[in-house]
Formats: C-alpha cells, sequence, structure tokens
C-alpha cells in the first residue's frame, strides 16, 4: 500500500481498477483548510493523462508493472509477435496498442514489452536506434553549412529527415522519442 502523502515522479498504483503513474506532484497546504497532494497522473493502459487531488492519507495498491526484453519477430496482419529471450515464448501484440516509436523497429530488435498482471499493454522502443537510409536524393558535395534537412526512408519504413550531406546506405543514429536524426554511424 502507498498513500498519497508518499507519491513520487513515476510511481505506479492502482485506483478503481486502472493503473496509474505518477507524472508530477505536489504537496499542498494552504493557509486554512487541510492538506491535499495534487497530482498530474497518466493511465499507463490508456495513455490518458488526468489532473487529481488526493487526501495525503488516501491510501492505494502499489502496481508493478513488468517490463521484459523480448525481440521483435515479425508480423501477421495487424498482429505483431514478439518473443521472450528466456522462455522463447512468442507474445502477439496488436498494432494499435503499439506506440508510435514502433516504426523504428526492426526485425530481431530487442525492445521492452510492458505488462501488467499478465495482460500487454505496450512497447519501449530502445531510445536510440542505428538503421540504414534505403531512399533520399542524393546529397551534393559542399552541402555541409546549412541546417536544411531533406527528407529520407530508413529500412523499416520510417521517414526521416536528414541534413543534405546523408546519402543511401548510409547508416544513421535516430532517437525513437522524437524522431529525429541524432547522426551518422562510422562503419
Amino acid at each position: 500500500m502507498i498513500s498519497a502523502g508518499d507519491f513520487r515522479n513515476g510511481v505506479t498504483f492502482e485506483e478503481d481498477g486502472n493503473v496509474f503513474q505518477i507524472i508530477e506532484f505536489q504537496h499542498v497546504k494552504p493557509g486554512k483548510g487541510a492538506a491535499f497532494v495534487r497530482t498530474k497522473i497518466r493511465n499507463v493502459i490508456s495513455g490518458a493523462v488526468v489532473e487529481r487531488t488526493y487526501n495525503p492519507t488516501d491510501k492505494f495498491e502499489n502496481a508493478y508493472i513488468d517490463r521484459r526484453d523480448m525481440s521483435y519477430s515479425y508480423n501477421d496482419g495487424d498482429m505483431y509477435y514478439f518473443m521472450d529471450n528466456e522462455t522463447y515464448e512468442q507474445v502477439p501484440i496488436a498494432e494499435a496498442d503499439l506506440p508510435e516509436s514502433f516504426k523504428f523497429v526492426k526485425e530481431d530488435m530487442t525492445v521492452k514489452i510492458l505488462s501488467y498482471k499478465g495482460k500487454v499493454f505496450g512497447m519501449e522502443a530502445p531510445n536510440f536506434v542505428e538503421l540504414k537510409v534505403t531512399a533520399t536524393e542524393p546529397g551534393v558535395k559542399g552541402n555541409t553549412a546549412t541546417n536544411t534537412l531533406k527528407p529520407a526512408t530508413v529500412e523499416t519504413g520510417a521517414e526521416v529527415r536528414v541534413p543534405l550531406f546523408i546519402n543511401e546506405g548510409e547508416i544513421i543514429q535516430i532517437d525513437t522519442r522524437t524522431g529525429e536524426y541524432m547522426g551518422r554511424v562510422q562503419g
């Protein structure tokens, strides 16, 4: 059990059958009246963010989110299959439950699969991935002085904005949280 007075950023708890993670919290002690805890919480399963206030003595069950390393195996229609690296068990996840960052994940890449009480509800891609550029306009020698970007398609089919000097076949690093080009990989 955890009381609202013990809330900290990142803590997960269960309330009314839902699992919430604290994004922000603030203990407020007004001049008049009782103290309270103002929070901004995210429903871990649906992703919805709400603001709520709690009495510091309110108690909640701790919610333990299971994060397991799994390898992306393949997709079959709108179902994507991940293999547990320890048990070799296949776990299917619907396309709708995958985050935007999944477009940077290629086969055999290790990701974190999130579950609560055995129910899988999401996936976390690695923060940085290295992918090969499969299509872009050719780079022109000398185009390094400006911050101009051009579209490039990487091996997963995702489109990224890259500097003008990047050519097809080069391997680049991408931040999956923002979808931004981070740099060229020497190799």
